[in-house]
């Protein structure tokens, strides 16, 4: 699967940005396109995509470079609400441009220079964030879901009435090598921020209870 990833730093003029990313989410030869009208990645586990090379890469690297400071890391899984119903409603070139739009919403809208949104799937999208306070990453996924709604996309079938994205965000202290259950606790945080509603931010926060279990192995 091809995963698409925009660089904050590279931003241009927004149209040109919009162009450049719908290219760059047309597949390679030999891979699969977006499957817009199969469930959703978290609420179907055995349909979930595969991370990607890329998206493991900078889990692990994000992971080392916490752990090496002693510092916290955050892990934004952010998925389209709706967006089956949305490809049913508007077809697939109206699917593709709403993603477009979406993920340089999201990438315009992270904290720093250099943070990355990388597309997993069809309609989701992956960030890691190493070495940021937890009330800045708190921060920036409520900047992220208004920059999606700023961005006045309808969709007549979701109950917003227009589009809109529920992000799930895990914060932990790493030690040692990188922990693949990390990855999956910001999905259990997304699949209940999903269960409440559209256009919700859940956030589940490792760190008291590792703290708690590090003193009682002092």
């Amino acid at each position: 699967m091809t995963v698409t990833a925009i660089d904050k730093a590279t931003a241009e003029p927004f149209w040109a940005r919009v162009t450049a990313a719908l290219a760059a989410l047309r597949p390679i030869a030999g891979s699969r396109e977006p499957a817009y009208d199969t469930p959703a990645i978290v609420r179907t586990m055995g349909m979930r995509p595969k991370l990607g090379a890329r998206i493991d890469e900078q889990l692990v690297d994000g992971w080392a470079t916490a752990a090496g400071r002693h510092v916290s890391l955050s892990l934004l899984v952010i998925e389209i609400d709706c967006m089956s119903d949305y490809f049913s409603a508007y077809g697939k070139d109206a699917a593709d441009d709403c993603v477009a739009s979406v993920m340089r919403a999201v990438t315009d809208a992270l904290p720093r220079q250099g943070d990355t949104c990388l597309r997993w799937g069809a309609a989701s999208f992956v960030i890691v964030l190493p070495d940021l306070p937890v009330l800045l990453a708190r921060t920036s996924a409520a900047k992220i879901h208004d920059a999606v709604r700023r961005l006045g996309l309808v969709n007549k079938e979701s109950h917003a009435g227009g589009v809109t994205v529920s992000i799930g965000l895990a914060v932990n202290n790493p030690r040692g090598g990188y922990d693949r259950k990390f990855f999956q606790t910001a999905i259990e945080a997304l699949k209940k921020a999903q269960r409440k509603g559209l256009g919700r931010v859940e956030v589940t926060d490792l760190r008291p209870a590792q703290e708690r279990k590090r003193k009682k192995a002092a």
